[in-house]
């Protein structure tokens, strides 16, 4: 496995720390994909892990920004989020029409009882990491496997 350089922000802790525990662990968990996916794409070299609009958010390099939070409104929820302007989740809903709930073109929503589909959330994530590299392919360059 290729070295991947992490750059976490100083923030980020306390930030985790916010989230009630049961919160912590699913967006952990989410965390983990993204790291994983980054680790496996070998042209992703660097990853930034940082706060935007004060929710943890990474980017890398030719990629687009994948943010995640849990909102004190929306308590049995906790969301994915993407640039609403990409074309990201609009190809996540025809290739995943069933898999995920979506909100608008901006998020997938995971609700604290369900199971996360692993291998579709990461495809998910592999194109908002290498989306300057895919955004001109039909379906992001999306292939059944």
């Amino acid at each position: 496995m290729k070295n991947l350089k992490i750059n976490i922000d100083e923030r980020m802790d306390n930030k985790f720390k916010s989230y009630p525990r049961e919160i912590q662990l699913k967006l952990d968990h989410l965390r983990t994909l993204i790291f994983e996916v980054a680790h496996e794409e070998e042209n992703i070299l660097e990853i930034d892990e940082t706060l935007k609009w004060g929710e943890p958010s990474y980017l890398v390099k030719k990629g687009s920004t994948v943010r995640m939070d849990w909102k004190k409104g929306k308590p049995d929820q906790y969301a994915m989020y993407f640039k609403c302007t990409s074309k990201l989740v609009e190809t996540f809903k025809k290739i995943y029409p069933t898999t995920f709930h979506y909100e608008g073109n901006r998020a997938l929503i995971f609700n604290l009882q369900e199971t996360v589909p692993e291998q579709e959330l990461k495809v998910c994530i592999k194109m908002a990491l290498t989306y300057h590299h895919i955004k001109h392919l039909p379906l992001l360059g999306f292939k059944e496997k």
